[in-house]
């Protein structure tokens, strides 16, 4: 994996090439960014330059005998971990090595929930075991075989849970030239006593450009196809390539005919749309939509604010946009959005749609028709 071969982050690529020519390589690195932020892809890429025999200003050279490893993912110093699903105490990440490689090189930008499918783990649940910890330990007390650097990249450590403590020691005082790359999603699910012990690089989502060139360029989609994803995709490549695989609904028209429902407070409609359009859907369109909603509501904030600039949405949209925000306060559209989240949540774990769209719907009918919120509900 190069630099080049990953989208955006610019910035980030220079500073983490700069470190290196400087000489100011920290030993234990937590890179933090969101899901389909491309901060698995930049470990990789800067485990590689590190690692490189001949590289260039900006990035590794991609034809020496290392790169060519690191490319396949079988340098001999290069080490992995992240989450699986064990059904035995002793598993360990070696175990899932191969369907492991073949993931990451299929999609450098993958989640949670598409690894989980490559191991057709079903709903188990994911952790990084004691027997992992114990693993890492000894792979990394060997002396580095060629490379530079012996590289151990641990993706997802949120899951390592109490086992970290493990590990303490040696990301505080590992053997010379060895280097760990914490990738995370969640700083706030990592034990502190991890946290302190390594430098912080935050990774932060990408722009709705940078997913709508992927998507063209790599998936060979016409950009107004591209646009639509990127804009409901948030800056997740790995969610923009969720949704290449859904088929395409008229979102605008279904959530422009649901809030006209919602701010007359028609109730015979409104059941209507929860008993019949929002079930027919599916449960993953279903999630597109809210999240094709949130979206939506954050650009009428933008607007509110004078950050019009900003606002990605053209045509209709766009005119909704704006009128939405000349009809409706901040304080209105904060706790709307907080609902609709709660309710994406609520249907990733498969809760009754009709149940639950009936439910939003009342309550963002006393936000945006009685400005009024129902009492004791945390939104933001």
């Amino acid at each position: 994996m190069q630099f080049k071969d990953i989208i955006g982050h610019r910035t980030i690529k220079a500073h983490l090439v700069q470190t290196v020519k400087d000489n100011r390589v920290s030993h234990a690195q937590l890179f933090l960014g969101p899901e389909g932020s491309g901060s698995l892809a930049l470990a990789l890429a800067y485990a590689q330059y590190i690692n490189c025999e001949k590289p260039s200003e900006n990035d590794s050279c991609g034809t020496c005998s290392s790169c060519r490893k690191y490319q396949r993912l079988i340098h001999p110093d290069l080490h992995f971990s992240y989450p699986f699903f064990a059904s035995g105490e002793k598993d360990v990440a070696t175990t899932y090595l191969d369907v492991w490689r073949t993931a990451f090189l299929e999609n450098p930008y993958m989640g949670l929930d598409y690894w989980r499918h490559q191991l057709e783990a079903g709903n188990k649940q994911a952790n990084i075991n004691i027997a992992e910890a114990h693993d890492i330990i000894k792979k990394l007390s060997l002396k580095a075989f060629e490379g530079k650097y012996k590289v151990l990249v641990m993706w997802l450590p949120e899951y390592l849970q109490t086992q970290g403590n493990a590990l303490l020691k040696l990301i505080e005082e590992p053997p010379e030239k060895t280097l760990f790359i914490l990738v995370s999603e969640n700083q706030d699910s990592i034990l502190n006593t991890i946290i302190s012990r390594t430098q912080l690089v935050k990774i932060p989502k990408f722009s709705p450009g940078d997913v709508k060139q992927y998507l063209i360029t790599e998936r060979a989609i016409s950009e107004d196809r591209a646009q639509e994803i990127a804009f409901i995709a948030d800056g997740s490549v790995q969610t923009a390539i969720d949704l290449l695989d859904e088929d395409t609904h008229p979102y605008f028209d279904l959530l422009i005919n649901w809030l006209r429902f919602i701010v007359t407070d028609s109730g015979l409609n409104i059941i209507r749309f929860c008993e019949e359009d929002f079930p027919r859907l599916g449960r993953e369109n279903q999630k597109i939509f809210l999240l094709y909603t949130i979206n939506v509501l954050r650009q009428v904030l933008l607007t509110q604010t004078g950050l019009s600039q900003l606002v990605l949405l053209k045509g209709q949209e766009l005119d909704f946009v704006q009128k939405f925000s000349e009809n409706f306060k901040s304080e209105q559209l904060e706790p709307a959005i907080g609902l609709l989240e709660k309710t994406h949540y609520k249907v990733e774990r498969n809760a009754n749609p009709k149940i639950l769209f009936l439910d939003l719907s009342l309550q963002l009918v006393l936000i945006f028709k009685y400005q009024t919120f129902p009492q004791g509900t945390q939104y933001i």
